[in-house]
């Protein structure tokens, strides 16, 4: 086996289970996943200022290794209560479709990013998202952030997962297991 295919298994195993991760159904996040990459786009790091003046739930949509700005943003979503993820999205007019076999409870494109057209760039190659759950190179990460925590990787999809008021909820693309979690 040479060091590319190597690589590119490894990065295919890590989306499959980044996408297993999300899945699954506990109730609270894991820890943090060491930082190992560059720091993620503008939309994340603005982010920790103004998640500081949300009553509500502060939503990040982070393009990360796209490096499509177009697609960041960072709101602030006014709930009071433990909402569901999706129904904050909504609140927040941030457009997810989900997959094949997983449609609401995992994003395969964030405001129409990536678009089915658009190639996106891996160690491998480059590949278009077709939506059909067989991309493990890349994806939407989902990342919660509790009111006095640190971020950790959401252990449940968008259809399932609540968030309270006080915490962040991060949508951040990840390519070949990059970057590693959004930036603090």
């Amino acid at each position: 086996m040479t060091l590319t295919n190597i690589r590119t298994a490894a990065a295919s195993s890590l989306a499959a289970a980044g996408l297993l991760f999300s899945l699954a159904a506990c109730s609270t996040p894991a820890a943090t996943q060491p930082a190992t990459s560059a720091p993620a786009a503008t939309a994340a790091a603005s982010s920790a200022a103004a998640s500081e003046n949300c009553d509500g739930v502060q939503v990040i949509v982070d393009s990360g290794a796209l490096k499509q700005d177009a697609a960041d943003t960072s709101t602030c979503v006014d709930v009071t209560e433990a909402t569901v993820a999706s129904e904050i999205l909504d609140e927040a007019d941030i457009k997810t479709e989900g997959t094949a076999k997983y449609p609401t409870s995992f994003a395969c494109r964030v405001n129409g990013v990536p678009a089915a057209d658009f190639d996106i760039k891996h160690k491998g190659g480059t590949l278009r998202e077709a939506c059909d759950d067989k991309n493990t190179v890349s994806y939407w990460a989902l990342w919660v952030k509790p009111a006095a925590g640190t971020w950790g990787y959401a252990q449940e999809g968008l259809d399932s997962l609540k968030l309270n008021p006080g915490e962040s909820l991060e949508l951040l693309y990840t390519v070949d297991g990059e970057p590693a979690a959004p930036k603090a």
